[in-house]
Parts: C-alpha cells; structure tokens; sequence
C-alpha cells in the first residue's frame, strides 16, 4: 500500500545511521535508538528482518553492532521498503475482492500504478545519496570523528 508505516520510517532511519555513522566498529543500536529516539523495541525487529534479508550483518560480541552487508551505494530505499512491507501483518487493500466495479477497475489499478512509480523512484534513491543528503544538511558523522589511521 502507497503509505509510510512508522515501521518502514524505522527501517531506513536505522540503515542510514549505520551507513552515515559506522567507523570502524559496528554500530550499536543503542547508539541508533540515542541518535535517531528510535523505540528499542521497534529497532531490534527492524534490524534483525533487515540482517535476514541481507542488507544489515550483525556483529556479535560485547563490541558487536550492525553494519551493511554490502557499500551504501548499492543498497536501494526501495529494497528496504520492501523487506519492511514483507513483515507487515496488515492486508493491502487493493486486493480485497469486495468493492465495486469502478473500484476494481478504476481506482486500485490507478492506485497500483501510483504504487509502483513510487517504487520505481525508491529504488533509484541509494543509500549513499541519503548519506550525502546529510552531510549536505550539516549533519556530523560520528563514526568519522572515531576513524583511528595510526599505524
């Protein structure tokens, strides 16, 4: 359904901190939840359907976190939508079969097609153009500041 669940919100607020943020330690998600206010709860179902599907690795250990599972620039918003909308319980209305015929053949098909532009411009947004969308905004990385190059 063409709508922004807080869920899906969740999702690509958690990714963008990890990419934005990630030095060279994983990045922890109580360092998300402390940037983003990000509910813990919310966070760790977003992050462990996001590690299932392959756009988040979980590092174990008492230094462990979340990193990306391949480069920023290759990890589209709408492949987070869509992870986001598989664990979603709720039924999308365009496919109940009660309705009307101008319903069925008027207004979901509009909707549908509205739908899939809107997936088609998601899938051309990266990951990496919401970092660089940050860095423009006079967001500061916290990960850059920890980056170590010492020898």
């Amino acid at each position: 359904m063409l709508r922004l669940s807080r869920k899906t919100l969740f999702a690509i607020e958690a990714v963008v901190d990890i990419a934005y943020h990630s030095g060279s330690e994983p990045v922890q998600s109580r360092e998300i939840t402390r940037r983003q206010g990000i509910p813990r709860r919310y966070l760790e179902q977003a992050l462990q359907n996001l590690v299932r599907h392959g756009i988040l690795v979980g590092v174990r250990g008492p230094r462990g976190g979340y990193r990306l599972a391949r480069e920023r620039r290759r990890i589209s918003v709408g492949e987070i939508v869509r992870v986001v909308r598989t664990s979603e319980t709720s039924e999308d209305p365009l496919h109940d079969p009660t309705g009307s015929p101008l319903g069925h053949r008027v207004v979901r098909p509009l909707w549908g097609e509205l739908q899939q532009e809107v997936m088609v411009r998601l899938d051309g947004v990266t990951v990496d153009d919401l970092c660089t969308r940050a860095n423009d905004a006079g967001i500061e990385s916290e990960g850059r500041n920890n980056l170590d190059f010492s020898i």
